[in-house]
């Protein structure tokens, strides 16, 4: 069995991914207020993954690969999915975990939605949006790991 990699500050695996906590969230490019703003992020909820630690700073990657630090407090533990595809091009999110279940929505790129569940190994993930639930597949979304476990 391979255990992965923990955080030296939080002990959590990493990497894991979270969710920014408000509309207005500096990315830095070092880990500390002394370091300049690369980025200020306009999004809340948008799912980031946490790829190191130090202190209170956690270094995040965007959905588009973009890498910098922002403090810890800036981010929730809660999971959600970020609607990949091209311009315009919905997504069906299917009322069963099937490529030709029936769509219970259709979703455009970029919206956010919450991560219910995802079973080790399973293509497939649970997911909310709105009051619509259903299935994505894993590479539909911004999220979840190929192999994770998502509760």
């Amino acid at each position: 069995m391979i255990i992965p990699p923990t955080g030296p500050v939080t002990g959590l695996e990493m990497p894991r991914f979270a969710v920014l906590r408000s509309d207005t969230v500096n990315m830095r490019q070092g880990p500390g207020t002394s370091w300049p703003i690369e980025w200020t992020f306009q999004r809340r909820d948008l799912p980031v993954m946490i790829i190191g630690e130090f202190q209170l700073w956690r270094r995040i990657r965007d959905p588009d690969g973009a890498e910098g630090w922002v403090h810890s407090a800036t981010l929730v533990g809660r999971r959600n999915a970020l609607v990949k595809g091209a311009d315009r091009a919905e997504i069906p999110l299917r009322q069963r975990p099937e490529e030709g279940a029936p769509p219970a929505a259709l979703l455009r790129p970029g919206v956010i939605a919450r991560i219910r569940s995802c079973e080790a190994d399973s293509a497939w993930c649970q997911i909310q949006a709105g009051p619509h639930r259903g299935w994505l597949q894993r590479t539909e979304f911004w999220g979840a790991l190929e192999k994770e476990k998502v509760e």
